[in-house]
């Protein structure tokens, strides 16, 4: 293991170099100018959120203004002073908000979870022409919103939508959409978290990989090289800052170790309230011993990692306070990003460019060793966060260490450690929990959700845990099924242990629609029939 290490770090500075010069090649794009409503807004925005003049804090942040931005807040500042203003109803008077749900549909539960999932494809289907003032940024590609609250492409849930419209053969709209994330990444340099001026300074687990080799999947491997300078903006997006990074020390998305590996983590380019969530971000930083501003970086960085939240990030595993997410060298983040450099790999091979294959072979080579030295838990038998300042394993168990496995970066023996872990501590009865304690929080115990489900799913098949494998998505179809029986909806997430519809925790009321929801349970009928 030492010896592959120290190998890594001398190999590395050989292909130091080349990065740079593919980096010289490739520029990222310096970040548009696209004013969030706390920039539009200021004074107000802080009243309208702290006041909760909507029960949602997402509800303002999506709102259309009637009138100009500057003529809202110049008549703002004339008339908050004034005796008897009344702010609900000046919110009222200059800003339309959206509907309370994204979509007024009401399925026929007697023609079935098919033909529920065949029209959300429709209903769920939306092209971003924005107005001015309003914080949505536009695509230039029909796009799939989750539904509910969410009336946006968000980057994550997007893949798993994908997987039931190719199951529908919707191969367009996947083009579409893998599209329109290619022109997200030229226009912003990533992929945001959802189009949204609000989402601008994070993004999310990184699936544009797994969407171009779905869509390759149907259109020919010749994808890949179609969207290779998409791929490659997307990685050094991720890596940024790498190459001048010493060791134990860590800059945006980078961590290098003491040996010289890198990893990575979540992060955010901002370090204040989120503005989709600012009273709960402020009320909880009241109670944080952090520095306030790497209180509301580390809650940014578990947005961007789309468990938000869970006791995955906590320092004391039940306090959102603790919160560490920054801290934390993420599994699930380290395999995506191995994953992606394969991808650019296979896009060279095809090309026929055997340098630059080897370069980011070698990159992924490198990758898998720092997962299996970093991320794996002996004396638990399972993959876990690393703890980069503490040199630990996080002390939190969650379903993320199914990603090396899906990936098959882990070797049998651990595959078979992690097995046995799901079947004892995660297996409930409607499928597999997020954790294995309950804080309170969405991500956590006694919740489950669809894309955790298929990754579990899929990393057993890989290492031939198929029985296993099958359960989860019977146990999973089942209870997805049966609520749709009983209230014609399709939702966000479960209550997997007591197989119930009602799952809670969260920010916001449990949403439908939904999305991911849809894909995977359409893509697991199919394969389970």
């Amino acid at each position: 293991m030492t010896i592959q290490c120290i190998a890594g770090y001398y190999h590395m500075k050989f292909f130091r170099s080349l990065f740079l010069i593919t980096a010289a090649l490739f520029t990222v794009p310096a970040l548009a100018q696209h004013p969030s409503p706390a920039q539009l807004y200021p004074g107000l925005f802080e009243q309208v959120q702290m006041q909760q003049v909507y029960t949602d804090g997402k509800t303002f942040v999506d709102a259309k203004p009637k009138a100009a931005p500057k003529a809202i807040i110049k008549a703002y500042r004339t008339e908050h002073t004034k005796p008897g203003f009344n702010l609900k109803n000046f919110a009222h008077q200059y800003f339309d908000v959206p509907a309370a749900s994204s979509t007024g549909y009401r399925s026929n539960v007697a023609a079935g979870v098919h033909k529920h999932i065949d029209t959300l494809w429709r209903v769920l289907q939306h092209v971003a022409d924005t107005v001015k003032g309003t914080s949505l940024l536009p695509l230039p590609y029909n796009y799939i919103v989750p539904g509910g609250r969410f009336r946006e492409i968000y980057y994550w849930d997007s893949y798993f939508t994908m997987l039931g419209l190719a199951e529908s053969k919707r191969y367009d709209l996947i083009e579409s959409m893998v599209k329109n994330f290619a022109y997200l990444i030229d226009r912003y340099g990533h992929i945001p978290n959802g189009n949204r001026t609000y989402y601008l300074s994070r993004s999310q687990p990184p699936f544009f990989s797994l969407m171009v080799e779905l869509l390759a999947k149907y259109k020919g491997k010749q994808i890949l090289v179609t969207y290779r300078l998409q791929l490659i903006k997307e990685y050094q997006y991720w890596m940024h800052g790498a190459a001048a990074l010493k060791p134990g020390a860590a800059t945006e998305h980078v961590i290098r170790l003491a040996d010289g590996s890198l990893l990575n983590r979540y992060w955010d380019s901002n370090n204040t309230p989120r503005e989709e969530s600012y009273r709960e971000d402020v009320l909880t930083g009241r109670q944080t011993t952090q520095k306030l501003l790497d209180f509301y970086r580390n809650i940014r960085a578990a947005a961007e990692s789309g468990w938000d939240f869970s006791s995955r990030w906590m320092a004391d595993g039940k306090t959102l306070a603790t919160i560490q997410t920054t801290s934390l060298a993420a599994v699930d983040l380290n395999s995506l990003l191995y994953h992606l450099e394969t991808v650019i790999a296979h896009s060279y091979t095809i090309s026929v460019n055997t340098k630059m294959a080897a370069f980011y072979q070698r990159k992924a080579a490198l990758r898998k060793v720092a997962v299996l030295n970093y991320c794996w838990d002996k004396q638990n038998g399972c993959f876990k966060d690393y703890q980069w300042q503490r040199k630990a394993s996080s002390n939190q168990v969650s379903i993320a260490m199914m990603y090396p496995l899906f990936f098959n970066i882990a070797d049998k023996d651990q595959a078979g450690k992690v097995a046995a872990l799901v079947q004892k501590q995660f297996l409930q009865q409607g499928g597999v929990a997020t954790t294995t304690v309950n804080t309170g929080q969405q991500w956590d115990a006694p919740n489950g959700w669809a894309p955790l489900q298929y990754i579990t799913i899929k990393g057993l098949q890989n290492y031939g845990y198929s029985l296993l494998a099958k359960t989860i998505a019977q146990r999973w179809m089942q209870l997805n099924t049966a609520s749709f029986k009983q209230t014609g909806k399709l939702l966000e997430k479960y209550d997997v242990q007591n197989g119930s519809a009602k799952a809670g925790g969260g920010e916001y009321p449990l949403q439908d629609g939904f999305g991911w929801t849809n894909g995977v349970l359409l893509k697991l009928m199919n394969e389970f029939k």
